[in-house]
């Protein structure tokens, strides 16, 4: 007899279903030549300080190193203590007599970390010491699930995976247990950093907040020409940007005076060529149903999740676009099944069979996911939401395997007396994969037709126009601009080497990035306001903590991911690294020990412009604690923070003290007086009583 374990009840009914007929038993199913039972996470966990008596929240324990190994059964919270719980204790000895009867285990756990680590728990907790294999599927299907059995691969081979979780999980406690600690003891306050990964994020998001809110808005100024050739009207912009109004007038009628005409300096011819998508890895789904949907992170994660257990996709968190070679033969069998599919019949009979694009097939690792795909299952009821997100991986599919699209694109480059002004024209050559959706990239939509043009031809200006422009602030976060981020924090590196070695490696993995942002959610360290996500009070507080700090360095984390992959892959030595993290523990405790939050001892000042809730004074900036009211201002103005004296008199008496030092934009020093005025904005009120 062998035994399967799955990692929970629901996944143990799918396996049996398929290798079945199964009896229920308390705790497992019995059939044929096979018991199947499930475990869960967190049954067993590394051991907490107090497991081996070492007291908290006192600096002369810091930093806390317990055992890495140390395993309690899972706890459950009962009155003001924690007490085993009941259930995974009678489960583990249901699993542990199974283990003892039978000749052999089939791991059947999610094929990730967390499901390898889930597992390997367990079997070490029990001592067992029965040979295993792995089942190593993507998806729930019964012809995946019975090609996993009949391709069952060596425990031995997935060793590097477990070694790779149990360090991710031993960073994780290590940190959160050193970091809460350290900041408890030096401002004898419960402040809580969100998490190891958790915390750059949250600095990557207050420091975004911060760019885009003191963001100096800078205007400049193009000319715009419209023109007629052949019943053809298209636009020719100036190259060169005119730092007022007042330049592009003059320009404008020195044009005039010439003719009002320009004449075509050169043409120039590109083909540009856009090849097809890869398929969605989870974090590229993510994005996209940000994007298209307005989904969270979560959601969609939770959404492809069911799609998964539903058996209609394939395994959502992986971190592949690609499929290996011997997955290319059902590709073909995939897309005739989608015609029956609204929306895709159309399609597909326009696509051209037998001269597929097979830019998605790429050698993988058995321990490679591939790329998200539809299964052989095609749903018939669904709700919106499900239905757009797998209609999303289904297009993808479509477009991963077509043609490029091709384009021509014409630059004109026209001169009127010495200034130099360009159209641009854009021609479709081949729609490609455009085709698959019609859409087209935002450069090719606002690209307009040209009509015949040589070298040396004048052309008339029918209409002109002064375009007033503004350099744009960084603009806030929203959870897909934040997922791209997170996948590319690698490239923060400030050491060249480690930029060129990790750019490519993200903080956090696509199966955990939904959750670190739910995190902060939760936690109410960040907030989504419309599609952006911004920073609360909270963390703010955390920030202003932290922001220079190496715990909230996200390239750090990602060079950690980097080296988490490589223990993976048996490429590096798991010990050295759990070395690296303990001082790195010792370090951060050692920074966070130095932190003194700032006691103003000034009165509570009540928000000027709704004049119901208190104002907050952080480090950069003093902002009213009333969600819907949003009053912000910078500390920081011209180049001096207000001090606490300043502050009070600006909201006391309507204006502050005379700061001294102050520079302008040019750089010029200058002093005056802060000034509250009745629209509840700052102004400047210099000696001679001018605003």
């Amino acid at each position: 007899m062998k035994v399967i374990i799955a990692e929970k009840p629901s996944a143990a009914l799918e396996i049996a279903s398929v290798l079945g007929p199964f009896q229920k038993k308390e705790g497992y199913l019995e059939g044929n030549t096979y018991c199947v039972t499930w475990a869960f996470e967190h049954w067993i966990d590394l051991g907490m300080p107090h497991d081996e008596d070492i007291s908290g929240f006192e600096t002369n324990s810091l930093p806390v190193l317990p055992e890495p190994y140390l395993r309690a059964t899972g706890k459950i919270k009962k009155e003001n203590s924690l007490a085993l719980g009941i259930a995974a204790l009678k489960q583990l000895s249901i699993i542990q007599q199974l283990f003892n009867q039978c000749e052999g285990i089939i791991v059947a756990t999610h094929a990730d970390r967390k499901g390898e680590l889930i597992f390997r728990s367990v079997y070490q907790y029990l001592k067992c010491t029965k040979p295993f294999e792995r089942l190593w599927i993507s998806s729930l299907t019964e012809k995946s699930i019975k090609q996993g059995f009949e391709n069952l691969k060596p425990g031995k081979d997935f060793h590097g995976l477990y070694k790779a979780s149990q360090c991710n999980h031993y960073a994780d406690r290590l940190i959160d247990i050193n970091s809460t600690q350290a900041l408890h003891t030096v401002t004898h306050k419960n402040i809580y950093l969100p998490g190891r990964v958790q915390t750059p994020v949250l600095a990557m998001v207050c420091k975004r907040y911060f760019e885009n809110k003191g963001f100096s808005v800078q205007k400049y100024w193009q000319i715009e020409l419209l023109h007629t050739k052949d019943f053809i009207e298209f636009k020719s912009r100036s190259q060169t940007t005119l730092n007022n109004k007042k330049q592009a007038e003059d320009l404008l009628r020195s044009i005039e005076r010439n003719g009002n005409t320009l004449s075509v300096a050169s043409i120039t011819h590109k083909n540009i060529t856009e090849h097809p998508p890869l398929l969605f890895d989870l974090t590229g789904l993510q994005k996209e149903a940000n994007q298209k949907l307005n989904l969270s992170a979560e959601e969609t994660l939770n959404i492809a999740q069911n799609l998964y257990e539903k058996k209609f996709i394939t395994y959502p968190k992986t971190k592949n676009k690609y499929i290996p070679e011997d997955m290319w033969t059902e590709i073909p069998n995939l897309i005739r099944l989608l015609e029956s599919k609204d929306h895709f019949g159309q399609i597909i009979r326009t696509m051209k069979w037998g001269h597929f694009n097979k830019h998605i097939v790429r050698h993988a690792m058995f321990t490679d996911h591939p790329g998200l795909l539809i299964t052989e299952k095609i749903p018939s009821a669904l709700s919106s939401e499900q239905n757009a997100v797998y209609e999303m991986i289904a297009f993808r599919l479509l477009e991963s395997v077509s043609e490029a699209c091709i384009r021509q694109i014409t630059e004109v480059s026209l001169q009127a007396l010495h200034y130099d002004f360009i159209a641009k024209g854009c021609k479709i050559l081949n729609t490609g994969w455009r085709l698959i959706k019609g859409q087209f990239s935002d450069e090719t939509r606002t690209i307009e037709d040209l009509p015949s043009l040589k070298e040396g031809d004048e052309l008339k200006i029918k209409v002109t126009a002064i375009l007033e422009e503004k350099a744009k602030p960084p603009e806030l976060y929203t959870e897909a601009t934040l997922l791209s981020a997170m996948e590319t924090a690698g490239k923060r590196a400030e050491d060249d080497e480690e930029k060129k070695i990790s750019q490519n490696i993200g903080i956090g993995t696509p199966a955990t990035r939904a959750g670190i942002i739910e995190t902060l959610c939760n936690l109410d360290y960040i907030k989504r306001e419309n599609k952006s996500l911004i920073p609360t009070e909270k963390g703010l507080q955390i920030y202003e903590l932290v922001k220079d700090k190496k715990i909230a360095d996200a390239a750090m984390m990602a060079k950690w991911e980097l080296t988490m992959q490589k223990i993976e892959n048996n490429e590096t030595d798991a010990i050295s690294f759990q070395k690296e993290i303990e001082a790195y523990a010792a370090s951060i405790i050692q920074e966070l020990l130095q932190v003194k939050l700032r006691q103003m001892n000034l009165p509570p000042i009540i928000c000027p412009k709704c004049q119901s809730h208190p104002l907050t004074i952080l480090d950069k900036i003093i902002q009213c604690t009333g969600g819907a009211c949003r009053w912000l201002m910078l500390r920081n103005i011209c180049g001096i923070s207000m001090d606490p004296n300043d502050i009070e008199s600006l909201f006391a008496k309507g204006k502050t003290y005379l700061i001294k030092g102050m520079k302008s934009k040019s750089g010029k020093k200058f002093d005056a007086h802060l000034v509250l005025n009745e629209d509840h904005t700052i102004s400047f009120e210099f000696e001679n009583n001018k605003k």
